[in-house]
């Protein structure tokens, strides 16, 4: 038997056998409660229970001229709030955390503002955390000296981001892909310091009402305290607002190449930074598994990918290369990239695009698949061994609006997958014409 054969054979008795090693605990829906949802899986492994609000009040609602206000409203929300005890600083805040031995985390991405809590179950505790964080969410205070303070620190941290590479690279990219969309925008020192307390205030009271929320709960608890979770955390919250102005519709890749693809920046750095994509699909969409599989041979598998072999293995042009597709539940990006020595910023460049090229015109092999599939069916375990990971898939299915079964079906999924498929749909979403590229670094001195 050769050595392709054997790679074969042992790539299908993994897909074969994978099945018995792990079972999926189902995700159970909650009652709704004014215009919320929620979802809930139970596991007793741990005395602990981990919660998600999920707010449509992501960075894309950020006005053209304030953009980082919804980093901001988010992040402010937790340095003061007006809750049933009166006036609680951050102080008070941070204090009765610690007290509690729970974590109340905000942050905020292109579509969606997330809260979560990590509490112990037991009754008292979880309902004071449940507590402080539904008079975060109902009450924030934003107070003007904060509102200050808070906006010099984000300028100081913007400055110092300004002079790393990675970062102008990504906004700079983000702007070229998203082009009018409002996730091109990035926060810059004058919009930032434009915002005030008006505004903070203003954003919160227009978003963050339940009908925009999604409460999902992994964790020791039932279906009866998981609803009583629900409510106690939306129960001070209105459930409708102000009309929220429409979003413009995302723009997919033009269907004509680029007249212009390449953006050249100038940058004092030893590095060459590279970055080369366009809009691709979101995560319901029905070619989001030959997308997933055929990257993981293109640039998601590390070390076994075909980016990898082509620019380090073979020439030593990179330390590391990848790709991946980021989709949203509106937005989907793919994005290809890597670092290299100014000198060899060029050929670095072509390598990778004609390795992409030549992908979306190929696609991968039945060895190059059979791998891929195995290593992505092997290792979905590990991508719900805890309560978090647990969390982000639970999160994710019900941002996403995906069927309810999605974590047991997840690797049929990927096993389905064939070679005409993953051919197909990369050809269908990705263009080396449509891409955008943006190159920054010594090359351009």
């Amino acid at each position: 038997m050769n050595a392709l054969n054997k790679t074969i054979l042992a790539c299908m008795l993994a897909l074969t056998c994978h099945g018995a090693a792990y079972a999926i605990l189902p995700i159970e829906q909650l009652d709704g409660y004014k215009g919320a949802k929620g979802f809930l899986v139970q596991t007793k492994a741990l005395p602990m229970v981990d919660i998600e609000v999920s707010i449509d009040a992501g960075d894309r609602y950020d006005p053209a001229d304030k953009s980082g206000l919804a980093d901001m409203t988010a992040a402010l929300m937790n340095y003061g709030v007006r809750g049933d005890q009166g006036y609680l600083n951050e102080a008070q805040i941070a204090d009765e955390i610690a007290d509690l031995g729970a974590n109340i985390g905000l942050s905020v991405g292109g579509e969606r503002a997330i809260l979560r809590i990590r509490s112990l179950s037991r009754k008292d505790l979880r309902e004071r955390a449940v507590k402080l964080a539904s008079a975060m969410l109902s009450a924030p205070s934003y107070d003007v000296k904060i509102v200050d303070r808070e906006k010099q620190r984000t300028i100081a941290n913007l400055l110092e981001a300004e002079t790393k590479p990675e970062y102008v690279l990504e906004r700079s990219f983000t702007k070229s892909v998203y082009g009018n969309y409002p996730l091109a925008n990035s926060p810059s020192t004058k919009s930032v310091a434009s915002l005030n307390t008006t505004d903070l205030l203003q954003f919160h009271k227009q978003f963050y009402r339940s009908e925009r929320m999604i409460v999902s709960i992994v964790g020791d608890v039932d279906r009866a305290e998981a609803n009583e979770i629900m409510q106690a955390l939306l129960q001070k919250i209105p459930q409708s607002g102000p009309v929220i102005p429409s979003l413009p519709e995302l723009q997919r890749s033009p269907i004509e190449p680029l007249a212009q693809r390449e953006q050249q920046i100038p940058f004092d750095s030893q590095q060459a930074h590279i970055a080369m994509g366009m809009t691709a699909v979101t995560r319901n969409n029905p070619d989001y598994f030959p997308l997933l599989v055929g990257n993981y041979v293109l640039g998601g598998g590390g070390f076994v990918s075909r980016l990898m072999s082509e620019v380090r293995e073979k020439r030593g042009l990179a330390y590391s290369v990848f790709s991946y597709f980021a989709p949203g539940k509106d937005t989907g990006i793919f994005q290809a990239g890597l670092q290299t020595k100014g000198d060899q910023a060029s050929l670095a460049l072509e390598v990778m695009s004609s390795t992409i090229a030549k992908f979306i015109a190929d696609g991968p092999t039945p060895a190059e698949l059979l791998a891929a599939k195995s290593n992505l069916v092997n290792g979905y375990p590990l991508r719900i061994d805890n309560n978090r990971k647990l969390l982000d898939n639970v999160s994710s299915i019900a941002w996403n609006n995906l069927p309810l079964d999605t974590m047991e079906i997840w690797t049929k999924q990927v096993e389905a997958v064939t070679l005409e498929q993953v051919t197909a749909a990369f050809q269908k979403y990705l263009a080396m014409d449509r891409m955008r590229i943006v190159v920054l670094g010594a090359q351009n001195k």
